[in-house]
């Protein structure tokens, strides 16, 4: 998939070049300021004129293309961007403003725009340069990515045109170093989510466990992790009952990955765990026909720790970080295990099986209770696990619980920094007794009451190290485009992933 290379660069206003110059405004600005007046003057006022004129009110994400008054200007566009009230900028409204302009530039047939970010200068709490463009950076490659590979002929829905390079336009040496400092990081972490999106959005038929497992060491190893992969009869030998009761459904195999990056000396590693059932067909107890196509996406926890480790060792953060995959399929057929059946897990807990399309937290327990090996300093797992969060939150948010109040504050706290929100649901008592079971240790299920904390509730019985559990049901994939990402897959939350261990790495 090809993507757009970012770069920056300092230029004056009255040395610009430009096919295609983006300015933000905000809400109610009836006068140019800062870059945008010194580039209106080359442009003879036609900014001045256009928001004294109130056509162009600076609402989020509003849209105005001007053209220069003669064909061989230096600047031949200048497309506004609305940036909405002065005092509420953030950086997710800079994102979807930067995922504004690719979609123009898409749509005009434009291959190359600049992006001047000099609108951060004049907020009430003044943006930082470096967030600034670390946020214009992920948003213009979130935004640019699109899945085309297996298209044999032209697509009347494509774009005009890809962009194919992205400038950000520094006014002053401060800015432009921190400008590309911001392209260097935020270059790789926004590559990590497409890898995430690309193996989201490869078809159940080709992205099988065999097949994910070695797109994770052909990935891993090209950039220097250490990747091991078990194959069933690896899995046998670890005494990961639970994922191969799962997978005894299919005839492809199982498979679990294991991911490692080793730059932070003794320390007690950090754990990413990501559910990787490649097609959910819900086995047994059979998912409705209709969307079911949507069910590609239950590795999307997979992919997000595969890309998130693919960009971890390319940044060489200063940690040790283990990646975990466990993989399969979920399909029924005679050899599939059904609702109650009971069986082991990798901790030896039994569990009777009371739905078999609740097959996520299974091959999670396993993995969970494996990972304790390493005694982790924390554990992160991410999962598409029940449809029930996407009740509870849409998908604006990611449900978020776990058994370690700072561990959760520093995940909420890094998935804000990255536009990839959480919220947090209560793993209360009084919900634990919803999976008793009356013939084995506990049960797969405990009813559409509460079903996104009772899968919580499950998932905490396997562990004993700080932990915290995202369920990305509802923000892994989208029904619709978003402004900076297309319909389908998000790639969430590999951006918080590296965050996440940035921020520790760090402290």
């Amino acid at each position: 998939m090809a993507e757009p290379t970012i770069s920056s660069a300092l230029v004056r206003a009255e040395e610009l070049r430009s096919a295609l110059l983006v300015m933000h405004v905000f809400e109610q600005e009836r006068e140019p300021i800062g870059f945008v007046a010194k580039v209106d003057d080359r442009l003879g006022g036609v900014v001045r004129r256009v928001l004294a004129s109130g056509d162009f009110s600076g609402r989020k994400e509003e849209t105005l293309v001007l053209y220069a008054p003669a064909s061989d200007a230096p600047i031949q566009r200048v497309l506004l961007v609305g940036a909405g009230k002065r005092e509420d900028h953030t950086m997710d409204r800079l994102r979807r403003g930067i995922g504004a302009a690719i979609r123009t530039a898409e749509r005009l047939g434009l291959g190359e725009l600049d992006i001047s970010l000099g609108h951060t200068h004049h907020t009430s709490e003044r943006v930082g340069d470096y967030h600034a463009g670390l946020a214009a950076v992920e948003a213009a490659l979130l935004a640019a990515w699109d899945f085309r590979e297996l298209k044999t002929e032209g697509d009347e829905s494509a774009p005009r045109g890809r962009v194919t390079h992205v400038r950000l336009v520094a006014h002053d040496e401060a800015n432009q170093r921190d400008f590309q400092r911001a392209v260097d990081y935020g270059t790789i972490t926004a590559r990590g989510a497409n890898v995430a999106r690309e193996l989201q959005t490869q078809p159940g038929n080709v992205l099988t466990p065999t097949y994910l497992a070695e797109r994770a060491r052909e990935l891993g190893t090209a950039v220097g992790l250490q990747v091991t992969v078990l194959d069933r009869a690896g899995i046998e030998q670890a005494g990961m009952k639970a994922l191969l009761a799962v997978a005894q459904g299919s005839s492809e195999e199982p498979r679990f990955v294991i991911m490692e990056h080793r730059r932070g000396g003794d320390a007690r590693p950090l754990v990413l765990i990501g559910k990787g059932v490649t097609f959910d067909a819900g086995g047994i107890s059979i998912k409705p026909a209709e969307r079911m196509e949507d069910m590609k996406y239950d590795m999307s926890g997979a992919a997000a720790v595969v890309g998130a480790m693919h960009a971890i060792a390319q940044l060489e953060l200063k940690a040790n970080v283990i990646g975990v995959i466990p993989a399969t399929e979920n399909l029924p057929s005679g050899t599939a295990y059904k609702p109650g059946d009971v069986i082991g897990t990798h901790l030896g807990k039994s569990v009777e099986i009371v739905n078999t399309d609740a097959e996520g937290r299974l091959i999670l327990a396993d993995a969970l209770s494996y990972v304790r090996r390493y005694q982790p300093a924390a554990v992160i797992d991410a999962a598409t696990l029940t449809g029930a969060v996407v009740i509870a939150l849409g998908q604006h948010a990611i449900g978020l619980m776990g058994n370690d109040g700072d561990l959760m504050d520093e995940v909420q706290a890094a998935g804000l920094r990255v536009g990839e929100r959480c919220w947090s649901l209560p793993l209360w008592d009084e919900y634990r007794p919803q999976i008793d079971s009356t013939i084995a240790d506990i049960k797969n299920s405990g009813g559409r009451a509460a079903g996104t904390i009772t899968a919580g509730w499950f998932l905490k019985e396997f562990v004993d190290y700080p932990w915290v559990h995202l369920d990305v049901a509802g923000t892994a994939y989208r029904d619709e485009p978003a402004p900076y990402l297309r319909k389908g897959a998000t790639g969430v939350p590999a951006r918080l992933f590296i965050e996440w261990v940035k921020a520790r790495a760090e402290a």
